[in-house]
């Protein structure tokens, strides 16, 4: 997948916003949070996203693929390259991304999203 192709994924799905921030980076987010950051220029890192501390773990351990960098912490990791992935892991991942922060939004602005 392209920069295009996961943007176009992303934002396919419910109630999923972008905006650049950090001057050249598009910013996928839902109710407000984000999920998913990929860069617009050239960059040592080209998509980033949240995942769950066992996925952290294991894709950690795959070459393209590192903590991402200020966000590890909460189990973010980062795809140095786009064939860090297959296409289907990806959007598997994304998907879960963006479930994870879904889940973690308050009450009141899940609810006004549902």
């Amino acid at each position: 997948m392209n920069t295009d192709s996961v943007r176009e994924f992303c934002l396919a799905m419910p109630h999923v916003t972008e905006s650049v921030q950090w001057g050249n980076d598009l910013v996928m987010k839902v109710g407000g949070k984000m999920f998913a950051v990929m860069a617009l220029e050239p960059a040592s890192v080209w998509l980033s996203f949240k995942c769950t501390p066992e996925d952290f773990a294991e894709l950690t351990e795959r070459r393209g693929i590192i903590p991402a960098p200020y966000v590890a912490r909460y189990y973010w990791v980062a795809l140095e390259n786009q064939d860090a992935l297959t296409t289907a892991e990806l959007k598997h991942q994304l998907r879960r991304s963006y479930e994870l922060v879904f889940e973690k939004l308050p009450k009141k602005v899940r609810s006004a999203l549902e």
